[in-house]
């Protein structure tokens, strides 16, 4: 395995890692980054470094060498060389909800990246910073007074973010108040969506000419490559088709089960055995902490793409703190069952008709160390998941209605804010969207306040659901126990129960490119 050098030294004499260099660092003075001056009385000087990443494809193989100078943000003083640093990125369910319209509609989704995001921010701090290392000028005393933004620096996120979002404005793109880095252009009946993080863009909607137009415009202001069709993003493996489109990490399951040596182990039916429960009060051997944070960090990211691992990674994450023998073998369990199902993903149909479903669940007094419930909700829009979540309550519950009940509150939350980014595009709901319960008393506390006595505990803010149904905005509706989809997030399964589940949520077997 080739490793990255992590030092100029390490990385000088190679010709891959001195091309790149040199293109960094003259893409750094077309852009008028900095003058070089003598540093004023007074002022901190902010160090560098250049850092080497060698990029992988899909498909797992080498795709560029790239060299990034990056200033020690670490070192700037609050105040003086920065003030704000918050830059929104896209949410990942923003993203899904986008792939699901785009599959349904039968529309194509492109992909565009930003060279060098950050160097088009604009600073309005004064900021000093050493030469870069191998590329010092005749006159070493001299210090380069930064105009734009320069990775590593705390402010370049919202720098680049704030530069993007002003152009995409004066383009007649709206910005989204349900999410920020997603905006719409409407020109007549067309429609186009954007969607930004950070560097990465997609794009899609109803007219491809319209696409093209804004494409160009972007390339005209920006130093932007056209990926073309999206089927590399943030790890996401995704494919395309007349028949929908398909989202996997087979290749970051992959990496997962070689870096903890697990690629020949015996797959497992289900990611954890029916009725297992976890405790932190357990007397098996602790293990190595260090090694436990890493498989359930890299576990905790595989969730994106497939929900039915949510429960089991979200349990053994809440032990990361003193993690035991029989903390790292439930761990394990789950990545014998990611060896079964490597190639599962979600697939967004394009014969599904976009319309919002939600479920709602909840295990009473699930955590056995504090008596907390699990909830837990999953909403898909035509035929696949686009939003799921699965956490442990706030408060102890004193019923499995209240259990219930608060799973609810939650879920009708995520809910409305799906109305609304839905109407944000275009698309009204018309009608209420209908949020599945498998708990008549939590579905009849929904709806109205007949069981006073058994609920005025429960806080007031709770109880503005009931508002929601009588707008119209929701409708809750009782679901059986053995179709509760959202029961996959809150519990241990039987095998047989667990694939029935798996299948109804959405997550099936999906070839992806590279995987």
């Amino acid at each position: 395995m080739n490793y990255d050098p992590d030092t100029f030294a390490k990385a000088s004499g190679h010709p891959d890692w001195e091309a790149t260099m040199n293109e960094e660092y003259h893409s750094l003075l077309a852009n008028d980054t900095w003058d070089l001056v003598p540093l004023p009385k007074g002022r901190k000087l902010v160090r560098c470094i250049w850092v080497y990443r060698t990029k992988y494809g899909p498909d797992g193989k080498v795709d560029k060498h790239k060299a990034r100078l990056v200033a020690k943000g670490f070192s700037q003083v609050e105040g003086i060389d920065y003030t704000e640093t918050f830059s929104p990125v896209a949410k990942m369910n923003s993203i899904c909800l986008v792939l699901s319209l785009a599959a349904s509609f039968k529309w194509e989704v492109p992909q565009m990246d930003v060279k060098s995001a950050f160097l088009h921010g604009d600073l309005h701090e004064e900021i000093y910073m050493e030469q870069p290392i191998g590329f010092i000028q005749t006159d070493s005393s001299l210090v380069c007074r930064l105009k734009k933004s320069l990775y590593g620096l705390k402010q370049a996120p919202r720098a680049w973010y704030a530069k993007m979002d002003s152009f995409l404005l004066e383009s007649s793109f709206s910005r989204c108040h349900s999410d920020n880095t997603v905006y719409t252009k409407k020109v007549g009946k067309s429609l186009i969506i954007l969607v930004l993080y950070v560097d990465d863009l997609i794009l899609t909607g109803s007219d491809p000419n319209l696409i093209n137009h804004v494409k160009s415009s972007l390339k005209r202001k920006f130093e932007m490559t056209d990926l073309g069709h999206l089927h590399y993003f943030l790890g996401l493996q995704v494919l395309q088709s007349k028949e929908g489109i398909s989202l996997s990490q087979s290749k970051y399951a992959c990496d997962i089960l070689r870096h903890f040596h697990m690629e020949d182990c015996k797959p497992a039916p289900s990611p954890f055995q029916s009725g297992v429960k976890l405790s932190v009060s357990c007397t098996s051997p602790e293990v190595d902490a260090t090694l436990y944070h890493q498989l359930v960090g890299k576990l905790l990211y595989l969730t994106h793409t497939r929900p039915d691992l949510s429960f089991a990674i979200g349990l053994v994450a809440r032990f990361m703190q003193n993690p035991c023998e029989s903390h790292w073998k439930a761990a394990k369990r789950i990545l014998r069952y990611v060896q079964g199902t490597v190639q599962f993903g979600i697939h967004y149909s394009a014969e599904a008709a976009p319309l919002l479903v939600g479920f709602t669940d909840s295990d009473w007094a699930g955590d056995p160390d504090d008596r907390k419930s699990i909830a837990s909700y999953v909403f898909t829009l035509g035929s696949g998941p686009i939003t799921w979540a699965c956490k442990k309550q706030g408060a102890i519950s004193l019923s499995s209605a209240e259990a219930e009940y608060r799973g609810a509150i939650e879920a009708s939350k995520e809910a409305l804010w799906l109305r609304q980014i839905l109407s944000e595009f275009g698309f009204q709901q018309q009608h209420p969207t209908t949020l599945w319960c498998d708990n008549q008393s939590a579905i009849q506390l929904c709806k109205d306040p007949v069981q006073h006595q058994r609920s005025k505990h429960i806080e007031l803010h709770m109880h503005f659901i009931r508002k929601l149904i009588h707008d119209h905005v929701l409708e809750v509706q009782y679901s059986s126990t053995d179709d509760q989809v959202a029961d996959i997030f809150t519990k241990a399964l039987t095998e047989a129960k667990f694939t029935k589940l798996r299948f109804m949520v959405g997550v099936q077997e999906v070839v992806t490119k590279g995987g």
